[in-house]
């Protein structure tokens, strides 16, 4: 159990900035490409849009593929040398985009540079987690998740501009100068400690070589959690098109992001110092108010409203939940623990899409919302009994 030191212990070191910034580096590519090659595949290879979208959707099959087989060696491998392989990898994959001249091949890459950045990422999360202090977890981890919530805000802009301004290729190149500098960044983190367990007989076996247990109740929360957002993520431009607010549906990441940013300094701390049920219980509740507001937006400032109330409640449950997997799992699995709730949140965000568009040719959107609110508080049920099963309520806890 860590417990709170006199002093604080310092959280913005070299090796957390330059970890944090690698991150966000390769979360731009991804979201810069990621909103922008179904409308390229659309019109490059002149298909469908379910076959343009699936040149979208083959790329997270490749990312958890990726953390899959990453997850099995992360507490066993250096982190760096992991970290290094899949910012390389990730480099010869965009490369790759170059040469995609059948819709065959733009496939494989795309899974390719899924199962690159799948990797990578995992590098990334597992370092920081091991590079923040104990009892400062909460607050780190949030900071830390704030890389992925701006790239998610500014990538795709950037990539909507830069296919707009001249052409899609010149986002690959974007993307390759990303990924040389967080190359060179990366070559500055000092390598992390592993921590290798001399007990041959009682290693994992099975699924639990591939996912942490302790972890995996909180992930399956944020599963769900995953399924809800995907909502917003995929269909949001859908459903304001409907109602000629096209601006406004770009409005409503750029105001999540500048909540969540302004947000996560004080709900990390409250995390650290309260524990995870006080934060976690309001953060679900804003979180379906945010998407009832979006069920009854008719203008633009409810469609902000709603990206405030999103932004302070599911801005604020994926750090916090993904501080509760680190927590529950043995200081050895942070690694695996790290990839399970990540394999979690990657897997209900990327079939969400897929099966909630049946429910919008049902209901509507409007109706899509509502019913994503009321799933989102079903969540809520759900960590109730989870929390009091595995006890998430002290602060600065950590199982060794």
């Amino acid at each position: 159990m860590a417990h709170k030191s006199q002093v604080q212990e310092p959280l913005w070191t070299r090796d957390f900035i330059n970890v944090t910034v690698v991150n966000f580096l390769m979360y731009m590519v991804h979201f810069a490409l990621f909103v922008t090659v179904t409308s390229y595949t659309i019109h490059a290879f002149h298909t469908s849009e379910s076959l343009g979208g699936l040149a979208a959707g083959i790329f997270i099959i490749g990312m958890l593929f990726g953390r899959l087989v990453a997850g099995r060696f992360i507490d066993s491998i250096q982190l760096k040398y992991m970290l290094l392989f899949g910012v390389v990898f990730s480099f010869v994959a965009v490369a790759l985009y170059y040469i995609a001249a059948t819709l065959v091949i733009l496939y494989i890459v795309r899974f390719i540079h899924g199962l690159a950045f799948g990797i990578g990422s995992n590098a990334t999360s597992s370092m920081a987690s091991k590079v923040v202090p104990a009892s400062r977890k909460g607050e780190g981890i949030g900071y830390y998740s704030l890389s992925n919530i701006l790239a998610s805000a500014i990538g795709p802009f950037v990539g909507i501009l830069i296919s707009q301004q001249a052409s899609f290729q010149h986002i690959f190149l974007f993307g390759l100068i990303f990924i040389v500098i967080a190359f060179i960044l990366s070559l500055f983190i000092k390598r992390i400690p592993v921590v290798r367990s001399n007990d041959k007989q009682n290693q994992p076996k099975g699924w639990k070589a591939f996912l942490q247990p302790e972890a995996l109740p909180i992930s399956i929360v944020i599963f769900i959690i995953g399924i809800c957002y995907s909502s917003i993520l995929s269909y949001i431009k859908s459903f304001a098109e409907t109602m000629d607010l096209v601006t406004a549906s770009s409005l409503f990441f750029i105001f999540y992001a500048v909540i969540s940013f302004i947000s996560r300094p004080f709900t990390g701390k409250i995390f650290d110092h309260k524990g995870a049920n006080f934060i976690m219980f309001p953060t679900f509740i804003l979180f379906a108010l945010g998407l009832i507001t979006l069920a009854g937006s008719v203008n633009t400032w409810l469609i902000i409203l709603a990206s405030i109330f999103v932004g302070l409640g599911y801005g604020t449950l994926v750090p916090s939940s993904q501080t509760i997997a680190i927590q529950q799992s043995p200081a050895d699995k942070m690694g695996l623990a790290t990839s399970t709730f990540f394999i979690c949140l990657d897997l209900g965000s990327g079939i969400g899409p897929f099966v909630l568009g049946f429910v919008i040719s049902a209901i509507g959107y409007r109706w899509l919302y509502i019913a994503i609110a009321i799933v989102v508080l079903l969540a809520m049920c759900l960590y109730y009994y989870v929390q009091r099963r595995y006890r998430y309520t002290n602060p600065n806890t950590h199982t060794s």
